[in-house]
């Protein structure tokens, strides 16, 4: 009885994997253009307007630097006449230092910025993609392809775009989340491609 019940619940295994394993024969796919996505995107926009203050900011004081560097190198040419060789030869010397010393400290600001830029931009890529992601669990898609910079699909009908159907609701709740409004003229343009589908 025992060996009747444990061959009867091994078959019902067997056979109810078998089911889940099947395929489907109608799927529901989709493709977004990535590189619009991101390129529209309200969160990276702002992101993208902060960085470049921040990093304006970060700049001004080398910036600063290098004026007062360009001034005093157009000035020792006139005071390398009237001062000597001797004296020429060391203030030369000195501004030669001082060159490098700002040029590795430009690209020290340059690699910084850089390093922050594509944090930030990786943290928003990856965001996205787990947005995309419960979106396509939400709306029962079996495939999502994605189109932009790194394209996954040669050709697609426009009927499975659905860009801007995820690039409005994306910036709906990044808008609800921080108190700001899409602008006007984004919107319309959303809706009229939504209406033209």
């Amino acid at each position: 009885m025992k060996k009747a019940l444990l061959i009867l619940g091994v078959a019902i295994a067997l056979i109810s994997c078998e089911k889940k394993d099947e395929k489907k024969d109608n799927f529901k796919t989709a493709y977004i253009d990535t590189a619009k996505l991101i390129q529209d995107y309200a969160k990276f926009k702002d992101e993208d307007t902060k960085f470049k203050v921040k990093s304006q900011e970060m700049g001004r004081p080398l910036e600063a630097k290098l004026k007062a560097f360009q001034t005093e190198a157009s000035g020792f040419q006139r005071n390398a006449q009237i001062k000597g060789m001797a004296w020429a030869q060391q203030k030369g010397a000195e501004l030669q230092q001082r060159e490098q010393e700002l040029s590795m400290e430009q690209d020290a600001l340059l690699r910084q910025i850089q390093t922050e830029s594509d944090s930030i931009r990786t943290s928003i890529v990856k965001e996205l993609k787990d947005y995309i992601k419960e979106y396509g669990k939400k709306e029962g898609y079996d495939y999502i392809y994605g189109t932009g910079d790194a394209a996954t699909i040669l050709f697609a009908k426009d009927p499975y775009d659905i860009t801007e159907a995820v690039l409005k609701k994306l910036n709906d709740e990044f808008n609800a989340k921080n108190g700001g409004e899409a602008k006007k003229d984004d919107v319309e343009k959303t809706d009229k491609k939504e209406e033209k589908k």
